[in-house]
């Protein structure tokens, strides 16, 4: 199996990777951090890259493309801070059948919510119209009007992630359609949100290490700093083989246990992004904890995206039951 990225792959990476610089710059995310809330003008701009019909055959107007190049693509978006319900959103789009497939176009937007007693915590309110619920290791898709008079409940409380709006519902959560796959898929691509976040925070750590001097001398030169980005690196770096393998075996599960590629996937990925958003936070010193710095935003994403698709505990566990 080649791990080495393909020059259409690197494209693809470089292209998503300009769309990112270009419109969530530190600035727009700032932005919308005040207002907790995404735009639907970005988000469709985020759909007519292709972001959401990368998967789909090219004869229902995707790009035919497989798990890999969504892995690599979910990575820069983490790497980016890109909010929204992206994982949702893709799966919804690759679950759905014919066209128009309004997920892909952008039109659709399905959040998450995990299955369980009330109350139950919704993501981006304010822009989802489709709800996907989380059970034990499935994912089940409400039906339309189910969805939209859960969200019409859905109260609006203050958020951990100030770019991920939160709402409580009361109300009890229907299982929805099963959809085939799902869980692992999802469990995959926040696996590479969580290994871009990783890799984003690192160099933030990187570039601030460099600017920023003590006693005459770049604090990057220090030690203590070196260990923290070296410690990073390694974290960094093992995630992203974890997360590739993972990709690589959604598109051909006979190689080995897709499975126990996704766990390993999960928890090194949120490992490494939290260790490197905590890392990045004390590298900044006192300004990392301020509000005008991105680095608790690494943080603070980081723990979001590690309650859904199971958590790093949950997949520890699975692991576990392969000794």
């Amino acid at each position: 199996m080649d791990f080495e990225l393909s020059d259409d792959q690197l494209a693809l990476k470089e292209g998503v990777q300009a769309f990112c610089q270009s419109r969530f710059s530190s600035e727009k995310l700032h932005e919308l951090a005040d207002s907790q809330a995404m735009t639907r003008q970005l988000w469709g701009e985020l759909a007519e890259m292709g972001v959401f019909s990368l998967g789909l055959p090219e004869e229902l107007g995707g790009a035919g493309l497989g798990w890999v190049e969504a892995v690599v693509v979910f990575e820069e978006l983490g790497k980016y801070l890109v909010p929204g319900p992206l994982a949702a959103t893709y799966l919804l789009a690759m679950q759905s059948e014919g066209a128009p497939n309004k997920a892909a176009s952008g039109e659709e937007i399905a959040t998450l919510a995990v299955a369980g007693e009330a109350p139950h915590f919704i993501e981006h309110p304010e822009l989802a119209n489709a709800i996907l619920v989380e059970g034990e290791e499935e994912v089940g898709l409400v039906d339309g009007p189910a969805s939209g008079q859960l969200l019409e409940q859905a109260e609006v409380v203050p958020a951990l992630d100030p770019l991920t709006p939160v709402a409580k519902l009361e109300a009890p959560l229907p299982p929805g359609e099963i959809l085939e796959g799902a869980w692992q898929q999802g469990a995959a691509l926040v696996s590479a949100q969580q290994l871009g976040l990783a890799a984003g925070a690192l160099e933030q750590a990187v570039a601030y290490a460099g600017e920023r001097k003590q006693f005459g001398k770049s604090i990057g030169q220090f030690q203590a700093v070196k260990h923290l980005c070296a410690d990073m690196l390694t974290a960094v770096e093992v995630a992203r083989a974890a997360v590739y393998y993972a990709g690589a075996l959604l598109d051909d599960p006979d190689i080995a246990d897709v499975g126990r590629a996704v766990s390993v996937a999960r928890i090194t990925a949120s490992e490494a992004a939290e260790l490197c958003g905590r890392h990045c936070v004390q590298i900044h010193g006192g300004m990392g904890y301020t509000w005008e710095m991105d680095a608790h935003l690494f943080l603070k994403r980081a723990w979001v995206l590690d309650t859904v698709f199971g958590t790093a505990d949950t997949h520890a566990e699975k692991l576990a039951a392969f000794c």
